[in-house]
């Protein structure tokens, strides 16, 4: 008879979460409305931060600084083209 063992590798949590919501808030945050996804990003990523995932979570805040930072001149720049 075989046992059968469960190893679990990587366990999936909040703080990861919050972490990968924030890095695609971020990405959005280019694109569309960088102001408020920005400022979500900021938020989750810092929430993912104290939770336990730190050096990714601090990653993730600065990247919803810089999406946001990043549309707004973007937009700007559409805006003033014309």
């Amino acid at each position: 008879m075989s046992q059968m063992t469960s190893r679990r590798t990587g366990s999936v949590t909040g703080a990861r979460v919050c972490t990968i919501i924030a890095f695609v808030l971020a990405a959005l945050a280019v694109l569309f409305l960088p102001p408020v996804l920005g400022l979500a990003a900021v938020v989750l990523g810092l929430v993912g931060g104290y939770l336990g995932d730190r050096p990714l979570g601090w990653y993730a805040a600065a990247a919803g600084v810089a999406g946001a930072v990043l549309g707004m001149v973007l937009g700007a720049i559409i805006l003033n083209a014309s």
